[in-house]
């Protein structure tokens, strides 16, 4: 087993005492500690228990009772850090999840004052209003916290001008080890200040004043310097004493307070993206690009063009602004109040171009929406190069270490050579404007052999940076990668300093110790989420194909654990998350805890225990991180896996039985309508069947009606002429059996746009057709298995013959295409996941002659189904609405409308489910006026919007059904 997860065992009498002491949740059950075991590097450790602070008094509490247990404390925001500086074996601070609000605010002197749980972009989004930022901008801007940013000194792709968090910070508020609470900012330490902090700043001040030659020989004379303590901070004649604390990583104090800088926020930005044949000649024109005065200047590798291709989040942004086949990019930014400045800027970047033998190797990108793609791009280069399949990995360890622009070109050739040397290569990407190039050779950690390299490359790498006056650690601070090197680079004497920096502020090593100082080695397997003895056996036979992921395992481990799903804006990923803030119910936290359990590190048959259940309980399969995930995690495929094992072990409830056998039973509840409906008329009905079977009183049931019959007899696949005008029309369980008037409207939009509809019957001539998914959200996949096989085997005929599948239900449609290929052989799926359309995506591809009626510019209000998200679907549904004359097209901004099938049915679940909705949906919906329509074109979307907005959504082939003339 792990070696940091050999004892499982809570430490109860902590946990009693925290528990009796503070107003927020304290947690120390196995799975929680295993999510918080990690962050976004290579390591694991597990932590003692986690503590969700409400307040500062909590936070007191908490050190104060964590010290009498002889229990170190480590302050964690988002998890996102790539060195390990947020995990150990103490006790875990989240402040992510409560103590994160925004304590003031003024716009006249550009200043915010937060706690440290807050997230930059919440505060961005709050500074906007009053046409102000707060400039350094991580790639992970839209999650990691500002406690976390200034912990690690961060940066930004923009730090060229606006410099690294340290610049920006005016004065904090933090607690010592012990609780005991101070202040620091750029005066003396005051009068009213305890006689430990006036002290203790007045030695450190001398500190750094007897160091002074060796600070200022020593320190690296780049920007991008964060390793070690900020001890040159305090050589000014009037030093911002808080600056000493930021890049502390949490080993000196914890914070409760930042007061930060905000700066104006440019007008006007414009883009250019140079184009280079080579790596070296784009590393060698980069300090001329600088010399121009842009913004910034960000890399994209070829590693991020070839694997980003492949990624369709990304793929449509890299087509637009690439043209030809270049090896990389440099991102040459400028920002201003002149736009026609700007644009001169951009003149003189390609004039600059061209004078170093690069004509016509720009592309200006001008628009905002086009460089907000761009920069969802360079921000995810990251999670694109992790999203390579197989144990080999791009590994953090000397991620950013900075040189001077005049050494780039050779250093980057030099670290290349060292990763040959080695037997692998190397990813590059961000900040080449400031020499902080994140590099990552590919290694397999799960080895002896990738430790052994990581070591030799490592200390090869530090000798190179040396060797060009540079800084080992560039942004992402020390931790655990780069602590060993801390000496290497100071050198003996100012790392004793350092020592005493540490001392001074917690002499008995109580805050996230083993960081910065007397760091453990960097290779120590025992530390890292793939230690010795690590496997991952379980299930033995999965019910689904994972081949193409290297198994089931594999897939789990794509994680990366950088938090894009934490984001609580954009995209779909991940709605539940955005409503609980726990990291349970997060993409990441649902795959730590797989991967612990699968590996055997939280007990035994930990994968189909309870436990896990709940931890998969709140995934609503919106396939959100499909797209949105850069790594590709495929949360919803993996809870069928583990549904398929749990349900096997532990059996079926009823309630999952009822929803799973729908397709089958679907015809007789239709001839019964009258009774099957009466569940939602007869009082006291559903509080009986919220008792028995689970269904949430407060929710009515879809009802049962008489159900769609298509037209015709059936056909045969010798009249399917092949011109691209066959179709068969694909009726799922829902429309069929409670809103056939969708099937009805498609039916009369197929003729009118001169399609032959073709009425296939299954080879029994039994039930209709059905996708599965019923059966596939209750991990029935023999059943779904047998579902599919029936589909393909009826459709598979038409098909051949050159008729396309067309649908209306984003989630059965969909599962032709996706889940198709987990249940059987790929070459018997493609042909049809190839011909399987949504109706919407029919008409924007077809653009077929509908005799449409001008709707004199009613607004449509068009909410996307997770799916056709996941899918990138939405286009063809704004397509097709904007086909129809003078209809006003306004997509509204949501994530999961929160009813995702049965979820938003159950009465343990309808709470979240309402939750959801109100997020963005809901409110946007109520808001809509009174002769606007509403689309949404998933069954559960339509029934929620009904439900909590009191108003009827159509499905898009019903407003192309109204308009059709006559």
């Amino acid at each position: 087993m792990h070696g940091t997860f050999k004892s499982l065992t809570r430490n109860t009498a902590l946990e009693r005492a925290l528990g009796n002491a503070l107003e927020g949740e304290t947690r120390f059950d196995a799975f929680t500690r295993g999510r918080y075991s990690t962050d976004a590097s290579i390591y694991q450790i597990m932590p003692a228990g986690v503590v969700f602070p409400k307040s500062e008094a909590d936070v007191q509490a908490a050190l104060t009772i964590a010290a009498e247990h002889g229990v170190p404390v480590i302050a964690r925001g988002a998890g996102t850090s790539q060195n390990g500086q947020p995990i150990g074996a103490g006790l875990v601070l989240d402040f992510s999840r409560h103590f994160n609000g925004l304590m003031a605010f003024d716009a006249e002197a550009r200043t915010a004052t937060v706690r440290p749980g807050m997230v930059l972009e919440h505060l961005n989004a709050r500074a906007k209003k009053d046409g102000l930022f707060f400039p350094v901008e991580p790639s992970t801007q839209s999650r990691c916290t500002l406690g976390g940013m200034t912990g690690n000194n961060s940066s930004g792709a923009r730090s060229l001008r606006y410099g690294k968090t340290v610049e920006n910070v005016i004065g904090m508020r933090a607690l010592f080890h012990d609780g005991e609470a101070f202040s620091l900012d750029d005066g003396p330490v005051g009068d009213n200040a305890s006689t430990r902090a006036r002290d203790l700043m007045s030695r450190l001040l001398g500190l750094a004043d007897a160091h002074r030659a060796d600070i200022e020989a020593i320190y690296p004379k780049v920007q991008r310097r964060v390793g070690g303590y900020n001890l040159d901070e305090l050589l000014p004649a009037r030093p911002n004493l808080s600056h000493l604390l930021v890049g502390s990583e949490g080993t000196l104090a914890v914070t409760t307070e930042i007061t930060l800088q905000l700066s104006p926020l440019p007008k006007h930005r414009v883009m250019g993206v140079a184009h280079f044949p080579d790596f070296r000649s784009a590393m060698e024109t980069t300090q001329h690009l600088v010399a121009l005065a842009p913004v910034a200047v960000e890399l994209v590798d070829n590693n991020v063009l070839v694997l980003g291709a492949d990624i369709p989040l990304f793929k449509r942004t890299l087509g637009d602004i690439t043209k030809g086949k270049p090896n990389c990019l440099l991102l040459v930014e400028f920002a201003g109040d002149d736009l026609n400045l700007l644009r001169l800027d951009l003149k003189r970047l390609t004039q600059c171009m061209a004078d170093h033998g690069f004509p016509d190797a720009v592309v200006e990108v001008l628009e905002p929406a086009r460089q907000a793609n761009v920069w969802g791009v360079r921000e995810a280069c990251l999670n694109i190069m992790m999203s390579m399949k197989g144990d080999g990995k791009p590994i953090s360890f000397i991620e950013d270490c900075a040189v001077p622009l005049e050494h780039l070109a050779d250093y980057t050739d030099a670290v290349t050579a060292v990763f040959e040397k080695h037997g692998t290569r190397g990813t590059w990407y961000a900040h080449a404007s400031v020499g902080c190039l994140h590099v990552r050779p590919i290694l397999n950690m799960k080895t002896e052999d990738g430790a052994r390299k990581m070591r030799a490359i490592g200390e090869e790498a530090c000798e190179l940076v040396r060797k060009y006056k540079g800084s080992f650690s560039g942004e992402h601070g020390d931790g655990i990668s780069r602590s060993e090197f801390v000496e290497p680079m100071f050198g003996s004497k100012l790392t004793r300093a350092f020592e005493q920096v540490k001392d001074g502020f917690d002499p008995k090593n109580h805050l996230n110790p083993n960081k910065i100082v007397r760091g453990p080695k960097f290779d120590d397997r025992e530390l890292m989420r793939f230690a010795p003895g690590y496997e991952t056996p379980a299930p033995a036979t999965p019910a689904l194909d994972w081949s193409e992921q290297g198994g089931f395992g594999q897939a789990v481990e794509m994680c990366n654990n950088n938090g894009t799903c934490r984001k609580m804006t954009g995209g779909t990923m991940c709605p539940s998350y955005r409503v609980t803030k726990d990291e349970q119910h997060l993409t990441r936290g649902r795959a730590n805890t797989l991967r612990l359990a699968i590996s055997g590190q939280l007990g035994e048959d930990a994968f189909t225990s309870d436990e896990m259940k709940e931890t998969l309980d709140l995934c609503v399969s919106c396939k959100g991180c499909r797209r949105d995930c850069p790594t590709g995690v495929d949360m919803a495929r993996m809870k069928i896996e583990f549904l398929s094992a749990y349900h096997a072990k532990n059996g079926l409830p009823l309630k999952e039985k009822l929803i799973a056998h729908l397709p089958a039973y679907a015809p007789w509840a239709a001839k019964l309508s009258w009774l099957m409906n009466l569940r939602d008329r007869l009082p006291g009905a559903a509080k009986l069947t919220e008792k028995l079977l689970g269904f949430s009183a407060r929710r009515t049931l879809p009802q049962w009606r008489r159900p769609w019959a298509q037209k015709g007899a059936p056909s045969d696949p010798s009249r399917v002429e092949g011109d691209g005008r066959d179709v068969v029309l694909f009726g799922d369980t829902f429309n069929r059996y409670y809103e056939r008037e969708n099937l009805e409207a498609a039916e009369r939009v197929l003729a009118a746009g001169g399609y032959r509809v073709h009425r296939v019957e299954p080879a029994d001539r039994g039930r209709p057709l059905c996708c599965g998914r019923t059966y596939l959200s209750a991990g029935m996949v023999e059943e779904a298995r047998k579902e599919a096989r029936r589909t393909l085997d009826a459709l598979s005929p038409y098909v051949a013959k050159g008729a396309r599948v067309v649908g209306l239900e984003p989630s059965c449609l969909f599962t032709l295409r996706d889940e198709f290929f987990a249940l059987l052989p790929k070459a018997d799926v493609q042909p049809i996941a190839d011909a399987a359309l949504l109706i919407e995506e029919l008409i924007a591809a077809d653009k077929p002659e509908l005799p449409l009626k001008d709707q004199g510019g009613r607004v449509a209000h068009l909410h996307g189904h997770c799916h056709q998200k996941a899918f990138d679907a939405m286009g063809a549904v704004q397509a097709a609405l904007k086909s129809v004359p003078g209809l006003d097209v306004r997509p509204i901004e949501s994530s999961c409308c929160g009813m995702s099938g049965a979820f938003g049915y159950g009465a343990k679940t309808i709470d979240v489910s309402i939750a959801m909705g109100e997020l963005s949906l809901l409110p946007a919906v109520r808001n809509a006026g009174p002769d606007d329509v509403v689309v949404a074109d998933g069954t559960s979307c339509r029934h929620q919007i009904h439900d909590g907005a009191s108003r009827e959504a159509l499905h898009v082939v019903r407003i192309l059904d109204l308009a059709l003339e006559g």
